[in-house]
């Protein structure tokens, strides 16, 4: 059995979402407050280790017409690092429209404004894990 992580990585927080043992389904697990990529990447080697995670899916934000903006480049660079602190392989995932399409389910949910800000990261976490998991990887 393993498990995968998948990752919404933004300028202020981090959305963390994991994979059932069958890689079927994936969960919203928690959103984290960024503070330096060092203490960022110690949380998200915690969780690996915790959860006995073998793979890690990371969102990559690109443009509506399919090239590498700003914010794919902070994630990508970003990704470089945290290559440096696992041996695990790390894979993109086109991520264009997942944080529209968490908005729009928890919208659908009733979820307050408030609340829908501190759980939007890692929501769109799990529309990038299940997208990944979808394509049968």
């Amino acid at each position: 059995m393993e498990r995968y992580i998948g990752l919404d990585v933004g300028d202020r927080t981090i959305g963390i979402a994991i994979s059932d043992p069958f890689l079927l389904t994936a969960q919203s697990l928690m959103t984290i407050k960024r503070k330096s990529k060092i203490e960022d990447i110690e949380i998200i080697n915690d969780i690996i280790k915790e959860k006995e995670v073998s793979k890690i899916i990371v969102g990559l934000p690109k443009n509506m017409n399919n090239t590498i903006g700003p914010q794919a480049k902070k994630v990508k660079t970003f990704v470089k690092e945290l290559r440096k602190h696992t041996d695990l392989d790390i894979e993109y995932v086109d991520e264009r429209l997942t944080t529209i399409s968490a908005t729009r389910v928890l919208i659908e949910q009733n979820v307050s404004r408030k609340k829908r800000k501190d759980v939007i990261d890692s929501v769109a976490a799990t529309y990038i894990l299940q997208t990944y998991l979808d394509m049968g990887k």
